[in-house]
């Protein structure tokens, strides 16, 4: 696989990560005393991987029924309207 390719997901993938809801929960288990600090990153790590899997085997199947181009206009669509959702919820309270 070309590098480049490689870089920009993991960085796409990674700035995506940064503060949302699965890094608050990850944070939340390391901060309580009974869980290991190691098993935190080991458990977390590996839902991650499990979850990249799926998304990589569900996206392969998608693939060949619907054109790339076509999943990327849903995907960004879905952003625009989950954003425009919070948006809402934002100014109407």
């Amino acid at each position: 696989m070309d590098l480049k390719i490689m870089g920009t997901i993991f960085l796409s993938v990674f700035l995506a990560e940064l503060g949302d809801k699965t890094q608050l929960a990850t944070v939340c288990y390391a901060a309580d005393a009974q869980c290991k600090p190691l098993g935190v990153f080991l458990a977390s790590a590996a839902a991650l991987v499990a979850s990249s899997f799926l998304a990589v085997f569900v996206g392969g199947m998608v693939a060949k029924v619907v054109p790339p181009h076509y999943i990327k206009i849903a995907a960004g669509l879905g952003f625009i309207v989950i954003g425009a959702w919070f948006l809402w919820g934002v100014y109407k309270s």
